[in-house]
């Protein structure tokens, strides 16, 4: 069973979840979320995000201790699955021995899965790499769990020749499988090429392949990342065809527009859309800020659709475009950097977490632009009356817009929305820029209680008056239904 929906702990939601103490969830409460997900949500899969927070590694522990009489019949592993997301060595170099310490720690959960299912069963077999560029990455943590994880029970620690197994026992699962997730606009556009040579180093029945949605935005424009991810499913697909060697792909969308639009009303387009796509994150907003009922029909929707094949484009034309929305957004994003990093200071947590450290949207410089984390970056734009959609698609020709509406239909409606929420009085924060977005957010209609909030930011903003400023941000979020 490949997951089709995995739940991940991105904190893009406007509303507390009933379950939580507070609205900024801790270790305990993710415990608790993950079990949610499994038994009310029908989500498949948990990502287990090991990367920029605490890391517990005593999930799977918690989960069959606490939960028994569900997991008894829901099998970790073989029913619902737990993912671990890791810190990649190659870019974070602070937390790259903590790549170490969550690798060791899955032979420790195999044990316990074993003693309370009482037959060998591995809780967790699969991690997550982030911001992967190369199929050296994917091999070095593989060989590195292979070899010196599982592979150590075989070394003699006495002069009698007693081994680590005969000491402390077998050591599994073997061997795991590692997922790339891409991120960069290149990385992204190379997946296949990647794959391709991972096909050649590791023998698996299946490769799943983890595309990013919404940083891939943040650095390099709307535009660009839904042009990018489609080219990349076609060429994932083209491969699968090329070698016969299944593969399934993941793409990580939230729910607001610039970051994916996939939410519940949205979940029959966006899927149908982004057909070879195996697996979709449902992310907070997408679990938190909409009905439960409406979330648990659009999960069953898409753990129960079936892939079907993409149409081939013209790739060239779409890569050009790609490239000059890029510049535009890159241009345009320099003009709003210095308002939006300090705003972002103010917007409401709702994840215990660290820093996260690496591309241009992780608060890393990237030319002289430096930028908060994605989600913060969507809620300071939104909520300041200035939607980072239109960042570019407001400086392209009508002629280019129409090429993205051909190849995403879903990302028209992402940009009626988006328009929806720009306000005029943007001007007095970003000047000149927010006058020429105004040209083309003006052909649709502005959601007007959205407009009222906004404008009493942007006037408290304006006027150095930031007391208590986290409440509005909160208040345009659950009108929109996702913080950012």
């Amino acid at each position: 069973m490949i997951p089709k929906t995995m739940s991940t702990q991105h904190p893009d939601n406007a509303s507390t979840p009933f379950f939580a103490e507070s609205s900024v969830l801790d270790g305990s409460d993710e415990v608790q979320e993950a079990y949610y997900v499994f038994s009310h949500l029908g989500i498949e899969e948990q990502m287990w995000d090991c990367e920029g927070k605490e890391i517990d590694n005593y999930v799977v522990k918690k989960l069959l201790s606490k939960y028994q009489h569900y997991f008894k019949d829901n099998v970790l592993g073989q029913h619902k699955f737990l993912t671990l997301r890791i810190p990649n060595p190659s870019v974070e170099k602070d937390e790259a021995k903590f790549m170490i310490e969550t690798l060791e720690s899955i032979p420790r959960n195999y044990d316990t899965a074993r003693v309370f299912y009482k037959t060998d069963v591995a809780p967790i077999f699969e991690v997550i790499l982030p911001m992967t560029t190369s199929a050296n990455e994917i091999l070095m943590i593989y060989e590195y769990y292979r070899r010196f994880v599982a592979g150590k029970e075989n070394i003699s620690i006495c002069k009698d020749g007693t081994t680590l197994k005969d000491w402390i026992g077998e050591i599994n699962p073997k061997k795991i499988n590692v997922i790339p997730l891409f991120e960069t606009f290149e990385a992204i556009l190379d997946s296949a090429k990647v794959v391709e040579e991972l096909l050649g180093e590791i023998d698996q029945p299946y490769f799943r392949v983890f595309l990013a949605r919404s940083d891939p935005a943040l650095n390099y424009g709307f535009v660009a990342a839904v042009i990018i991810s489609h080219l990349a499913l076609r060429r994932l697909q083209r491969l699968e065809a090329k070698t016969d060697v299944p593969i399934y792909p993941i793409i990580g969308m939230g729910s607001a527009p610039f970051r994916g639009n996939l939410k519940p009303k949205t979940a029959v387009a966006i899927s149908r859309e982004y057909s070879y796509c195996h697996t979709f994150t449902i992310q907070s907003a997408f679990k938190y800020d909409y009905p439960v009922v409406d979330v648990i029909k659009a999960v069953d929707y898409l753990n129960k659709r079936e892939r079907t094949q993409l149409e081939y484009l013209d790739e060239k034309a779409l890569e050009n475009l790609a490239k000059k929305s890029r510049s535009v957004y890159q241009e345009n994003v320099k003009k709003i950097a210095d308002k939006v990093n300090l705003f972002s200071l103010h917007v409401p947590k709702r994840r215990m977490r660290k820093l996260h450290v690496g591309l241009f949207g992780y608060s890393r410089k990237t030319g002289d632009v430096v930028l908060p984390r994605a989600i913060s970056y969507c809620a300071a734009c939104y909520s300041l009356g200035l939607p980072p959609e239109l960042l570019d698609i407001a400086f392209l020709k009508e002629n280019e817009i129409e090429m993205l509406f051909d190849i995403s239909p879903s990302s028209k409606d992402a940009i009626i929305e988006a328009c929806s929420y720009f306000n005029p009085d943007s001007r007095k924060i970003f000047g000149e820029i927010a006058d020429e977005v105004a040209k083309f957010a003006n052909r649709f209609e502005i959601n007007t209680f959205h407009r009222e909030i906004t404008s009493e930011i942007i006037s408290r903003f304006s006027e150095g008056n930031l007391e208590n400023i986290g409440y509005l941000i909160t208040e345009a979020g659950l009108l929109r239904r996702f913080l950012g």
